[in-house]
């Protein structure tokens, strides 16, 4: 129930703001050869290297996921482990939420772990991100307050209800933490407690599934492995922040923009990103959209076409790689789509 409310929240959310930015279209007279001007105008050097940062978050999303393999794979491959996090990357844009398992499901079989382990990295993975979203949207709302950006009443408002948001957001996401850190112990132990009124195979396939779930947790049990955790996930979003650099760079009316200002369309784009539409990904092309023209004052079509190209590089552009990637390893997208998220099969 509180999964379905959340996931209502967000819907009515994105709702919201894709009603207030239709609306600004509709009154504000876009003009499409405005917006086909602002592309033709764009500085196509700094979008390349804006695609070859984005495209180096993925290497270190894997050098992050290698850490968390190491108590399980002593022998872990790194370019393994960056081909499947392309390829299932790749499979999140094509299918949506179907996608999610595939990256476990890959590196568990490349590497010849179980399924449940990779599960538990990703969640990990997850909760990393989320958390350093909610640090640099805490940032983005504290410079708001500092600057002379004065947002409109209703904006106001939508910016308080985001703060409170994300306090409770990051509060469970520590407490989750902490709790799985302590997974393998009385964690595990009470849940099979819990589920002792199941038949004896369920019990035991559930005790095999917490068991090897708690053996993908052991990464964050160690300080060592943790800091390394941090570490990636820090430098990971500093190579977000200068994929955002360069892509306002190349667009003239965002050129202006300096670090600071980078930071706050950042904190609140990755915080908009967390918000899933469905075949589209995140809601960050509207949270685009709103941020420039109401913080910044840019055109309509100028941020329309900021935005999607922020979304096709940041989150499209891994495509072509993930796909070469599973055309050479022979992989048939048919089988991974029906990927049991449960089971691995």
């Amino acid at each position: 129930m509180k999964r379905r409310l959340g996931v209502l929240f967000a819907g009515v959310a994105v709702a919201a703001v894709g009603t207030f930015v239709l609306y600004r279209w509709r009154t504000s007279g876009f003009s499409w050869q405005a917006f086909a001007d602002s592309l033709r105008n764009v500085d196509r050097s700094w979008l390349a290297l804006a695609l070859l940062l984005i495209l180096g978050t993925y290497v270190g999303r894997a050098l992050r996921w290698e850490v968390m393999l190491r108590p399980l794979a002593k022998q872990a491959s790194l370019l393994r482990v960056f081909s499947a996090t392309c390829i299932g990357f790749t499979a999140v844009v094509l299918f949506g939420r179907a996608g999610e398992p595939v990256r476990p499901y890959l590196i568990a079989r490349k590497e010849g772990v179980s399924f449940s382990s990779q599960v538990a990295a990703w969640v990990v993975e997850r909760i990393l991100d989320v958390l350093m979203i909610l640090v640099i949207f805490g940032i983005a709302l504290t410079q708001v307050s500092h600057s002379g950006i004065r947002p409109s009443p209703r904006v106001a408002v939508t910016l308080q209800a985001g703060g409170a948001v994300a306090g409770v957001t990051g509060f469970a996401c520590l407490a989750l933490l902490i709790g799985l850190r302590q997974f393998k112990g009385n964690v595990q132990k009470r849940l099979l407690e819990a589920l002792s009124f199941l038949p004896a195979p369920m019990l035991a396939r559930a005790q095999t599934f917490f068991a090897a779930f708690g053996d993908g947790m052991q990464s964050t049990r160690s300080s060592s492995f943790t800091l390394l955790l941090v570490g990636y996930t820090i430098l990971e979003w500093t190579v977000i922040a200068g994929c955002f650099f360069c892509v306002f760079r190349a667009f003239p009316a965002t050129a202006r923009l300096g670090l600071i200002d980078i930071v706050i369309v950042l904190g609140f784009v990755s915080f908009g990103s967390i918000v899933q539409i469905p075949g589209l990904g995140g809601g960050m092309q509207i949270v685009t959209i709103l941020v420039l023209t109401e913080f910044y004052g840019v055109g309509l079509e100028a941020a329309s076409s900021v935005a999607l190209t922020l979304w096709l590089i940041s989150f499209v552009g891994i495509v072509p790689v993930g796909l070469g990637l599973a055309f050479h390893e022979g992989i048939k997208w048919r089988s991974l789509k029906h990927i049991d998220s449960g089971t691995g099969t």
